[in-house]
């Protein structure tokens, strides 16, 4: 039996989640890393008004997604694979001990600011229900301009489609898409246009700095969203992470990669349910766990379902 932990993005997060982490020892080793890198309290990156920036935004599903999982490994609950969607994937990384906690942390952060840096407002993301990937790029296609460009930044399932772009230019796409039979077009809470070219100098920024930070060989299987398949070379998998802010996610091929690669039971971490929603479309319901819903269930669960490494 093999378990793999989902580790969710941007839109994800919610005020108070780092108070609402579980009272494990993990957790508190955890926050107190955070805290002595970042050289602030990160319980102070929780509250509502905190959660406006994209750096804390980000540095929350970080801490949150590694305090879980570790909380989870401590008690015999560990994952053989993980993946992760967008920011979700630098929790993974960690998880995978591919990177440090505290490198992470550094990156992570520096991550935030540029794209905050970059677009501070007049951009974002939408995302498109009930239609396919080419009826959405055929949208795009004729609504993005130099003014006003989109790109078909997430295929997150096969008629979950997100587009990035300029505001107007999303609101067009989303017009269009809702006249041509898409069930609905919400705009995202994200204040950026990730996962298209309008980050690549930000991403070749930020590989320039990840380059420097000693990286390891995965000790679980790390799937990358940006390719749907698994990496394993340590350098490939940091030059991945700093990249895949201004490449496609392709999450639901992800997925079925990792279904492929004989992942049997998909766990969302730290929990919300929204990837665990998108996973039920590829492993069957009952395989599909959100730690959001508690941790003992999720520990019970895996260990009833048993190893097949005889961890």
């Amino acid at each position: 039996m093999s378990f793999l932990f989902m580790f969710p993005g941007q839109g994800s997060q919610r005020a108070g989640m780092l108070h609402a982490l579980p009272d494990d020892p993990a957790v508190a080793q955890t926050l107190t890393e955070a805290g002595d890198v970042l050289g602030v309290d990160p319980l102070t990156l929780d509250t509502a008004e905190a959660l406006r920036s994209t750096v804390a935004v980000q540095l929350c599903l970080l801490i949150a997604g590694v305090a879980v999982a570790r909380t989870l490994t401590r008690q015999d609950a560990g994952p053989d694979m993980v993946a992760g969607l967008s920011i979700g994937a630098w929790p993974a990384a960690v998880v995978a001990g591919v990177l440090e906690f505290s490198d992470a942390l550094r990156l992570v952060r520096l991550r935030a600011q540029l794209m905050e840096d970059a677009y501070p407002s007049g951009y974002g993301m939408v995302a498109i229900i009930g239609l396919a990937e080419p009826e959405v790029s055929g949208i795009v296609a004729q609504v993005s301009t130099t003014a006003t460009p989109a790109y078909v930044a997430n295929v997150n399932a096969e008629r979950q489609i997100v587009v990035a772009g300029n505001d107007a230019a999303l609101a067009r796409v989303a017009e269009r898409a809702l006249s041509h039979g898409a069930s609905k077009a919400t705009r995202l809470c994200m204040a950026v246009p990730s996962h298209c070219p309008l980050l690549d100098a930000q991403a070749a920024e930020l590989a320039a700095a990840a380059a420097k930070a000693t990286a390891h060989a995965p000790q679980v299987t790390y799937v990358s969203s940006s390719r749907a398949r698994a990496l394993f070379r340590a350098n490939l998998i940091v030059e991945d992470l700093a990249w895949n802010m201004a490449r496609p996610v392709l999450w639901h091929d992800t997925l079925r990669h990792a279904l492929e690669r004989g992942a049997n039971m998909a766990v969302e971490v730290p929990g919300g349910g929204a990837l665990a929603r998108l996973a039920q479309g590829v492993f069957a319901a009952e395989a599909v766990l959100d730690a959001g819903a508690g941790l003992d269930a999720v520990r019970v669960r895996i260990r009833r379902w048993g190893r097949g490494d005889g961890r």
